[in-house]
């Protein structure tokens, strides 16, 4: 009989400590339930990962091959200017080669050539200068003029080149870029883009031909004449100056046409 109640003690005993290491079911918590969901979720995310990279690196460093790529366009760009290079050169060797052939044919592209502005050019003429205001609109107090009145503005330089054409200019430069018959004036906010190349103010207009002439010429141009009156009001810079001797350099741009057409 002893040694039944000694089992049945070591029994209890066993149950006991096997019951205080299970939570009883009303102490599990939530974060206990949540578990099983969380591992879920992440087996999902792995999954989800490395079927994307497919063996490959996520987050792959490109930088080396953009470098390369940059590389290989430089060295292809070069070449092909290097091959322009040569064609024209060629063009030109083959058009001297031909016009030897006919003297009376050179003569007349010669002539031809300085009047299209291929040629340097020398001679007497005016320089036209036009420049921002140093101002600012607090400088005027209460009556604050636009900012648009303190600078020099596209039609304010063709009015001036327009001017100096009409009182028989030979050749002009602006920006001491030679202006030809397809030359196109274009200003972006306050800079100036001529044969793709962009300038600030001051803009520098220098025409050849006869000085009072083309003085003239500009006092009569009404887009002239705003602008001096602007001067006055809102100190834009204006100055003209006559050259005893100027010159202009050659063209040396592109002389591809985009579009013509036949003179009427």
């Amino acid at each position: 009989m002893a040694f039944s109640e000694g089992g049945a003690s070591w029994k209890l005993v066993f149950r006991r400590v096997a019951g205080g290491l299970r939570p009883p079911h009303h102490r599990r918590s939530i974060w206990s339930a949540g578990v099983p969901l969380i591992a879920l979720a992440a087996g999902l995310l792995f999954t989800t990962s490395a079927t994307t990279a497919d063996g490959t690196t996520l987050r792959d460093d490109r930088r080396p091959q953009l470098t390369q790529l940059i590389a290989e366009k430089r060295k292809r760009l070069a070449a092909s200017e290097k091959e322009a290079a040569g064609l024209l050169t060629q063009v030109d060797r083959e058009t001297t080669r031909l016009a030897e052939l006919d003297q009376p044919a050179k003569d007349q592209a010669d002539a031809l050539r300085q009047t299209a502005g291929f040629s340097r050019l020398s001679g007497p003429g005016v320089t036209v200068t036009l420049n921002d205001s140093p101002r600012r609109g607090a400088d005027f107090g209460d009556n604050a003029p636009d900012n648009d009145d303190l600078v020099v503005h596209q039609g304010d330089v063709q009015a001036v080149v327009n001017a100096l054409w009409a009182g028989g200019a030979e050749a002009m430069t602006i920006m001491d870029v030679r202006v030809i018959s397809t030359s196109a004036v274009r200003c972006v906010g306050n800079t100036l883009l001529l044969h793709g190349q962009v300038f600030s103010p001051p803009f520098k207009i220098t025409a050849i031909g006869e000085p009072t002439t083309m003085s003239h010429a500009l006092e009569s141009a009404e887009g002239v004449r705003q602008f001096r009156e602007a001067v006055a009001d809102f100190g834009l810079g204006y100055t003209e100056k006559v050259e005893k001797n100027v010159t202009v350099q050659a063209y040396d741009g592109s002389t591809d046409l985009r579009s013509a057409q036949a003179a009427q």
